[in-house]
């Protein structure tokens, strides 16, 4: 029987695992791809529907847009590691077992993918909390009675830019959540 550092040496050239793993690689990278494409637009609007001539008071949604920038540059990172996800399938496939990956690699690579992932979902959670909160605070200082409308304030106006910034993080949750379920269930079988 093999001791553990000679079967983490040892190439992954399972096909059944090689299969799975370019399929779900492919998977993963698109639909974060995509994901990120939304929030990145999204964030865009907020950023450019802000108007910089008007004062505003709350400290709130910008530290939500920094956030939400810190987050796109996560997914960013994320999907590079994906499309090395890919890579890293096709030198499984390799006809000499020189070229292929050793276990190790592949454990160390979803690893790094999980870690990033896991991270990004954490930012994208808190800047979504964040933005909620702003929007929950706005939504409740403005008057409640149809009658109250002389009361009108600027600052408790929600805008579009408000909107945008939660739209982004909502989606930017829903990329990091998909990248961490993948490299956690590929690490999770090449571990077996």
């Amino acid at each position: 029987m093999m001791n553990q550092t000679e079967s983490l040496s040892q190439p992954l050239n399972q096909p059944e695992f090689v299969a799975t793993f370019r399929f779900f690689s492919r998977f993963s990278f698109w639909i974060q791809l995509a994901l990120s494409a939304v929030s990145g637009i999204a964030l865009l609007f907020a950023m450019f529907s802000r108007n910089l001539s008007e004062q505003t008071n709350n400290a709130g949604m910008g530290f939500g847009i920094f956030l939400a920038i810190v987050g796109i540059v996560l997914l960013c990172f994320r999907i590079f590691w994906d499309f090395r996800y890919r890579l890293l399938g096709r030198r499984m496939q390799a006809a000499t077992p020189q070229f292929q990956p050793s276990r190790e690699d592949v454990i160390k690579t979803l690893q790094i993918g999980l870690t990033v992932s896991l991270v990004g979902l954490l930012i994208a959670f808190v800047a979504s909390e964040e933005t909620v909160a702003v929007v929950l605070a706005k939504t409740l200082a403005q008057p409640q009675a149809p009658q109250a409308i002389a009361a009108y304030t600027p600052e408790n106006v929600i805008r579009s830019l408000d909107v945008f910034v939660a739209l982004a993080n909502v989606n930017m949750i829903g990329a990091h959540l998909c990248g961490a379920i993948t490299s956690l269930g590929l690490l999770n079988w090449v571990e077996e």
